[in-house]
């Protein structure tokens, strides 16, 4: 193994965040000292005090969002949400997944939010910042804890995570589902075993997540596959493979995204390339600048998920080829919101007879 490799990290460097730049590695005798090719998983409990975020994000289909933890344990490489871990203080390499952020009181902030009676109801989504199925729900159960309020709320909620332990839930999403009231999105990168390891180690295999996908649809759970990210040079040429799969495992529509490279990523997903794929470096960075105008990422809304220009074109047009040829939808039916209902609280005043 190289010596710049952790075992089971994509991340090669720890950067300090752009909001502490002094920060340094200083050994505080609390822990002892680890190999650095064995770094361990941390984490911390928080105390939220709202969970609900909204955004007017152009773009985005959906306005608001809940994410039960920050950093992700999967650690893929590519993740656009790793500069999001600078405003802990925190790196967005090794730090982000390793250093993570479980919210326990999650459930109960979402339910007194639901209760507002400011709130209009309309679709959640989870897992649009870091994976709500990550390992450490495993022992946490916050997501489970926040599907349970949704339920009981008979709200609406669109899941996007590549973490096979969504089967768990089966047992929530399932009767949602019955009612129109949850869609899954599950994101397969490559089919390449291979190549997913190294980009995305503690992400579960391309099989297995086409495995989640068949359970789900076998469940009556509508799962969506996400082509995403398409990454230029290394990836592109799997797309139609993908979106077969996908239609073979039960989904019912499909989705894709070009690889972004926001702020700290450009150089993770750089060091990364140099370290992994030398011999493809310069091709994938020279067609993702073609498709943001010279630079490694273009920001703009309209812009940022898909890039510009013939090669961007190109794929759209073969993605859009291939769902037609396999009966994928490229958008799939809207939740319903009508159901959504506060349930009986203790304390509640019970019915006269």
């Amino acid at each position: 193994m190289n010596s710049k490799t952790h075992k089971a990290r994509a991340a090669l460097s720890n950067a300090a965040g752009r909001f502490d730049p002094q920060r340094e590695s200083v050994v505080d005798g609390w822990f002892p000292e680890v190999e650095t090719s064995n770094v361990p998983t941390e984490v911390r409990l928080e105390d939220a005090r709202s969970i609900i975020s909204y955004n007017r994000s152009p773009d985005l289909p959906f306005d608001r969002s809940i994410n039960p933890y920050r950093g992700c344990e999967h650690g893929c490489i590519y993740c656009f949400a790793r500069p999001t871990h600078a405003y802990l203080g925190l790196s967005p390499g090794l730090d982000f997944e390793t250093k993570l952020v479980a919210r326990p009181n999650a459930a109960d902030l979402l339910r007194h939010e639901l209760r507002a009676r400011r709130y209009r109801v309309a679709t959640l989504a989870m897992g649009t910042n870091t994976d709500p199925y990550q390992p450490i729900e495993k022992a946490q159960q916050v997501t489970r804890a926040c599907l349970e309020v949704l339920s009981d709320f008979s709200h609406p909620v669109a899941i996007v995570t590549k973490g096979a332990m969504i089967e768990r839930d089966i047992d929530i999403l399932s009767p949602m589902a019955a009612k129109g009231l949850v869609r899954v999105g599950i994101s397969v990168t490559t089919l390449d075993p291979g190549l997913s390891r190294r980009m995305e180690p503690r992400a579960p295999a391309p099989a297995r997540r086409l495995a989640a996908i068949k359970r789900l649809s076998d469940a009556g759970i509508p799962v969506r596959i996400m082509v995403a990210p398409v990454v230029p040079g290394l990836t592109d040429h799997e797309v139609e493979a993908l979106l077969a799969a996908g239609a073979v495992a039960g989904a019912d529509a499909a989705s894709w995204i070009m690889l972004r490279l926001p702020r700290e990523v450009s150089e993770l997903w750089q060091q990364w390339l140099a370290e992994h794929e030398p011999g493809r470096a310069a091709k994938v960075m020279a067609r993702l600048r073609e498709m943001h105008g010279g630079r490694d990422y273009d920001p703009r809304w309209g812009q940022r998920m898909r890039g510009e220009g013939e090669y961007a074109r190109m794929i759209g047009h073969r993605f859009k080829s291939a769902c037609k040829r396999l009966g994928l939808l490229e958008k799939a039916s809207a939740l319903r919101s009508d159901l959504f209902a506060l349930p009986a609280q203790i304390g509640d005043q019970l019915s006269l007879l």
